[in-house]
């Protein structure tokens, strides 16, 4: 499953070994101060049972009090899958409790994928399983033999803050508490776009099972695990168009689990499935801004949630327990361990909702899957959440993830992101493209010395295809006055001096160059000077689709007229020209983050009420126009490419489905792929940051349509790489601060993964360095002797 972080664990086991306080008639204890003995915990789910069990056990003198409105076995759901880690985090914690797990268990190791009648199976994963009602029978016993209190049939009082010292919210997504004080915790509920149902089959499968079904209505997924010797867990799931075309809208639950059952009748080797008072529901995303108010605090699903489809849940929930009784153990004041408590776990729950996120939207977008080859498609699958990888799968089954990379076309011994890729008359002889990043260091337009060196180090560091910064056509259209152009003879002069070094020093490095106008964002100081920031003098006028600046203090650009976008569209071409006689390999035209053609794709910054506003068809009418120019004079052999921001992050920008379509109007114009980045169109954003986290807006462009992508966004390391190309998210990589850590990025990749092939030929002057320096001796004798 996942990683578990082991700081909670280890601190609290090493609590407990130092012993935990003692029952004692002393009526004055030596508490801490600030130390919660009263505690009141709101909700008998795992979680909470199991930060009462802990905080009793690490202080008897506690009072502790479960309250749970629902009967001892009322639950929702059947099973409940453990990681390996997660249990081993519960034997350091508690022995009493993992030694009770044990005898429930069900561990297997395979995962199998079904589709189009196709069956394929990776080992080496590692679950455990029980039933949900024997988790809370044995949380249930541990509670007693510790003495917390256990309340069933009794909602908890409101005055419970008032009498107690410290109130544990555990009571779910549908959280009462944190209704209470929703102006403190700043709930946000996000719904999904499935619907899925919880059930259960009267025998074990064999393995974790994805099964996928495609019917007259739509695609439907089966998610399925063994918990007991006679048991397994069922979730059905589908997309709410595909609900409601199938008909369940309109079926009671008898019905509704009967059809689920004729649907998955071979995957349920014809048995019927069974229902826990089910009920078709949308799994809804819970996030707080704040966990804790006063002495109450949030914990499990009323603080978060994640998607069921990467099992975390209880594994969640019970380190939230953990981490809660490490911090109040560890900390002076209430006040202090529930801020240590929250900062503790709201990077990992936010890792793992991240995580959740990926999972979900695949499933969300399954459709878009359907066609790729049967083992891409498992792979895929396999590592749809980001947690399990490429590299990650060959240590796990390397049978598989290898068969996985013959069928892909990767020749014996050579990674995915080594194999090579076509655009048009370019081949590219590796996945890997150094993206542009600004410099901000040309002198009139003029690329120099600094930029001979920039991009000739990235060029020798064995990239498929190196990016220039985003070259301007015009000198209003620079974003700084450091800005590089092409819309003087000099400056293709310079870049021909570039590109010259790069192919006669780096054969077999491809160079690109990226055109582009600043509209509004231009006129504005270097990055590190202030960044956005305008001129304090020698500004020029700015032009835009609309005339709206980009901040409140920035300039207010002149909307653009008919004869003005004839003039930049001409330069685009002009610039062009330059770009072929300067000898680049590709060009790619920037329609993205918030510059020119990219404010007239937005809904944000195109508020025009011409042929060239209003409708997506009409917002990509001079962006479009642009694109023509260009590919009209661009050497017919030679590839374009187009950038472009997929989601503005803003409410009423560009969407994923405004995405699709946009890149289909490139390709159908003559786009050889498209690069797509998000974001920096407005000011006013709200990215949703993380590792490759822009990588679904690639992936569902390339699944949509079927035109080749770039992918970029905090993609670092070549493990992802390899993952998302072997997994069809993606056709190339783009990263940028990588390379500025290490020019030598792809070769040192290859370094590491001991590949020494034609995707990365290093430099004859560098074959020396091409393998890993040594390091400190490891070897040296263990002790013999330990006092």
């Amino acid at each position: 499953m996942s990683e578990l972080p082991s700081g909670a664990w280890g601190r609290v086991d090493m609590r407990l070994r130092r012993g935990a306080r003692p029952a004692t008639t002393d009526p004055h204890p030596q508490a801490k101060p600030d130390h919660p003995l009263r505690v009141a915990v709101i909700g008998g789910g795992p979680g909470g049972l199991y930060a009462a069990a802990l905080l009793k056990r690490l202080d008897p003198t506690r009072d502790i009090t479960v309250w749970e409105r629902n009967a001892p076995d009322d639950t929702f759901g059947f099973g409940v899958v453990l990681s390996e880690e997660t249990l081993g985090g519960i034997e350091h914690a508690d022995p009493h409790v993992y030694e009770a797990l044990q005898r429930h268990f069900m561990r297997w190791d395979d995962i199998d994928i079904v589709h189009r009648n196709t069956r394929h199976t990776s080992g080496g994963h590692g679950f455990a399983a029980l039933g949900r009602k024997h988790l809370l029978e044995i949380l249930h016993t541990r509670c007693r033999e510790l003495g917390v209190g256990l309340r069933f049939h009794t909602g908890a009082p409101k005055e419970l803050p008032q009498t107690h010292d410290l109130v544990i919210a555990a009571d779910g997504i549908h959280s009462t508490t944190r209704e209470a004080y929703a102006d403190v915790f700043h709930p946000r509920i996000t719904p999904h776009r499935c619907r899925y149902i919880w059930l259960a089959a009267d025998f074990p499968f064999d393995s974790f099972r994805f099964e996928t079904a495609e019917t007259e209505h739509g695609v439907m997924q089966l998610h399925g695990y063994p918990y007991a010797p006679d048991a397994s867990t069922v979730i059905i799931e589908m997309r709410e168009e595909v609900w409601h075309a199938a008909g369940f809208d309109e079926l009671g639950e008898a019905e509704s689990i009967e059809r689920c059952a004729k649907i998955f009748a071979e995957a349920l080797r014809g048995r019927p499935l069974k229902s826990n008072n089910s009920a078709w529901t949308t799994f809804r995303t819970v996030v707080n801004d704040r966990w804790s108010h006063g002495n109450v605090v949030l914990l499990g699903d009323a603080a978060h949630t994640a998607h069921f489809s990467i099992g975390s849940g209880t594994k969640l929930a019970v380190e939230d327990a953990l981490a809660l009784a490490a911090c109040l153990e560890e900390q002076d004041s209430l006040g202090e361990a529930l801020t240590a408590y929250e900062a503790e776990r709201r990077p990992v729950v936010a890792s793992t909702q991240r995580a959740a996120r990926a999972s979900l939207e695949w499933f969300e977008n399954l459709a878009l899957y359907l066609d790729q080859p049967p083992r891409q498609f498992a792979f895929n699958l396999l590592t749809r959440s980001r947690r399990v990888t490429h590299d990650n799968l060959r240590l796990r089954d390397r049978r598989f993830t290898e068969a996985v990379e013959r069928e892909f076309g990767c020749p014996p011994g050579t990674p995915p992101m080594f194999t090579p890729f076509r655009l048009r008359g370019l081949t590219l002889r590796n996945r890997i493209v150094v993206s542009p990043m600004d410099m901000y260091s040309a002198a009139d337009g003029v690329p120099g010395d600094f930029h001979l060196v920039h991009l000739g180090a990235r060029a020798l560091g064995g990239a498929g295809l190196v990016m220039t910064e985003m070259v301007c056509v015009s000198e209003e259209g620079r974003i700084t006055p450091g800005c590089a152009g092409l819309y003087t003879g000099r400056q293709a002069e310079a870049w021909k001096r570039i590109t010259n070094f790069v192919h006669a020093q780096a054969p077999g490095t491809a160079i690109g160059v990226q055109l582009g106008h600043s509209g509004r964002k231009g006129s504005t100081k270097l990055m590190w000077e202030g960044m956005d920031e305008p001129l304090d003098e020698g500004n020029w006028p700015l032009v835009a689709a609309s005339a709206l600046p980009y901040k409140p203090f920035s300039q207010t650009p002149r909307e653009l007229s008919r004869a003005q976008l004839t003039d930049i569209r001409e330069q685009f071409a002009a610039a062009a020209c330059r770009a072929a006689r300067a000898g680049f390999d590709l060009l790619e035209l920037h329609c993205a983050h918030g510059y020119l053609l990219s404010g007239f794709l937005s809904p944000l910054t195109n508020r025009r009420t011409d042929a060239y506003g209003g409708s997506l068809d009409k917002r990509l009418r001079f962006p479009l126009e642009v694109f023509d120019a260009v590919r009209n004079v661009w050497p017919g052999e030679r590839p374009m490419t187009v950038r472009i921001s997929a989601t503005d992050w803003a409410e009423g920008g560009t969407t994923a489905e405004d995405a699709v379509e946009i890149a289909r109007a490139f390709a159908a114009h003559g786009a050889d792929a498209i690069d797509v980045s998000t974001g920096q169109v407005v000011a006013d954003e709200r990215p949703e940051f993380g590792r490759s986290y822009q990588t679904p807006f690639a992936d569902r462009i390339r699944g949509a349509t079927g035109i080749p992508v770039i992918a970029v966004g905090a993609i670092s390391s070549w493990d992802d790489v390899n993952s998302l190309i072997l997994a069809g998210r993606t056709d190339l990589c783009a990263l940028a601060r990588p390379h500025l850590y290490d020019p030598h990025w792809t070769l040192h990749a290859a370094a590491e993964q001991g590949y020494t092939g034609p995707g990365a030929l290093w430099p004859t002057p560098y074959r020396a360095g091409s393998r890993r320096p040594q390091t400190g001796r490891t070897d040296a004798p263990k002790p013999r002797l330990s006092l």
